[in-house]
């Protein structure tokens, strides 16, 4: 897999910032659409990558 381009960011703000970002990636030859959600503490040196998921082909 091989990362083209962020397509949308937000962030939330809970206990830390919960990061949801979707991304573009080529992946086997094809253009693909994921979702990530990565769950950050900054005072605590800590980032954790709660979920990754395919969305859709482009």
């Amino acid at each position: 897999m091989e990362f083209g381009r962020v397509v949308e960011a937000k962030q939330q703000v809970v206990s830390g910032t919960m990061y949801h970002i979707t991304l573009e990636a080529t992946d086997g030859g094809k253009k693909k659409v994921y979702e990530a959600k990565i769950w950050e503490k900054p005072w605590l040196n800590f980032k954790e990558l709660q979920q990754f998921n395919f969305i859709a082909e482009c």
